[in-house]
């Protein structure tokens, strides 16, 4: 265990050419001394949650003093040792602080998905759409005073920094918190009105798949590049899984027997994903290495799963010679080729993760899992056929 800091000590650490970390005693907390010319000192507390390293900022020094720093630091590992975030858990405290205020935007966007939008599957979508587009614009705002140009203004900045779609994806989220709270209001008027979208839907409705040529030299491109956004691209069109689904998969959702079971709380649809991987997925798998105790499957760091796809993305489309295609075109083009394989439908969808019509989800209970590995191994066997066409005159013979 390290030396403890004191109040003289801090203050008395001098800066110097490169950036240090000065422990607290081995505590977790550190005093950080940022290089010349700056020469800045702040707190941050570090620590492990579910095995992956996280680092919380505390505040500026001598704003903050040392005895502060560790009581904050103290409150934060309280939080760690209930199984919770810190740095949620702060959060959490700042949005309720600003809550207190009854009558702000806050206020009652909060009071909405307490009272409305807990069990709904896109909560947790809502609340990241809030807090990064919404509360840090109008968020103590009174919201009797909201102006269709304060809507206006929030979507501008949206459309200009993450594209059309959020900003329709906000203005929704929007406008059924709006109009459920003039429900309740005597004097409230929504200041949405029709015409506020930024995208016409049906223009921008992907149906892009990739055809034979382009699967192919996608596919060769991934191999030859290699590499882990090769081997990402391959896993996506092999599982019909949603990007963020496999760039998250973790080392212990896919067991002895080659099942991935992607949890509820990381699924779209808020229920268990059952995946049964092919051979052809599990040997990508397979030639992945472990990074330590990384949990993540798709890492280069070794402490977080893979997060950057802009310049791999780039690179492949140069490698390949088809451009014009997203990630996500890849899920389609597998639902697609799972249908030329004759798979059924009910089959195909449950290989996407989809949810099955209520009336079928609530009688049929059988979990499809030998049915979905069949379909996957036909899959792989169609990828492999299309990457590997046979030469022309020899002619595949059809299963008795």
């Amino acid at each position: 265990m390290g030396k403890r800091l004191t109040a003289i000590g801090v203050q008395k650490v001098r800066p110097g050419p490169e950036r240090r970390e000065i422990s607290d005693g081995g505590s977790g907390l550190y005093l950080v001394v940022q290089p010349l010319p700056t020469g800045s000192k702040s707190w941050a507390l570090r620590y492990r949650l579910k095995g992956v390293p996280a680092k919380l900022t505390l505040g500026a020094f001598p704003a903050m003093s040392l005895a502060a720093a560790r009581k904050l630091a103290a409150e934060a590992q309280h939080e760690l040792a209930q199984g919770n975030n810190p740095k949620q858990a702060r959060e959490d405290a700042k949005l309720k602080a600003a809550a207190a205020k009854a009558d702000t935007v806050t206020a009652v966007c909060e009071e909405y998905l307490v009272r409305e939008a807990r069990e709904l599957r896109t909560f947790d979508q809502r609340v990241s759409i809030l807090r990064r587009h919404v509360y840090p614009q109008i968020g103590d705002r009174p919201i009797e005073s909201l102006k269709r140009s304060d809507i206006v203004r929030i979507l501008d900045k949206i459309e200009d920094n993450a594209g059309q779609r959020m900003a329709d994806v906000t203005l929704s989220v929007l406008r059924r918190i709006l109009n459920w709270h003039a429900l309740r209001s005597d004097s409230f008027i929504p200041p949405i009105v029709p015409g506020m979208r930024r995208q016409n839907v049906k223009e921008h409705r992907r149906s892009r798949v990739l055809d034979d040529s382009e699967l192919r030299a996608v596919w060769l491109a991934a191999i030859a590049e290699g590499g882990l956004f090769g081997a990402l691209i391959r896993f996506l069109l092999l599982t019909g899984a949603r990007r963020g689904e496999a760039a998250n998969l973790r080392w212990d959702e896919v067991d002895a027997s080659g099942v991935w079971v992607l949890p509820a709380a990381k699924s779209k649809t808020k229920a268990d994903v059952v995946r049964p991987l092919s051979g052809a997925a599990l040997a990508i798998l397979g030639d992945l290495p472990h990074l330590g105790d990384c949990p993540f499957v798709f890492t280069t760091n070794g402490r977080t799963p893979v997060n950057s796809f802009y310049e791999p993305k780039q690179k492949l489309d140069a490698a390949s010679g088809v451009s014009g295609w997203v990630v996500h075109d890849l899920r389609r083009t597998a639902r697609t080729l799972l249908s030329r394989c004759g798979v059924s439908a009910d089959v195909s969808e449950r290989c996407l993760g989809h949810v099955m019509p209520v009336i079928r989800a609530t009688y049929d209970k059988h979990r499809f899992v030998d049915e979905m590995r069949a379909a996957f191994e036909a899959l792989a066997a169609q990828v492999q056929t299309i990457v590997n066409p046979p030469p022309p005159n020899v002619v595949r013979l059809r299963h008795v």
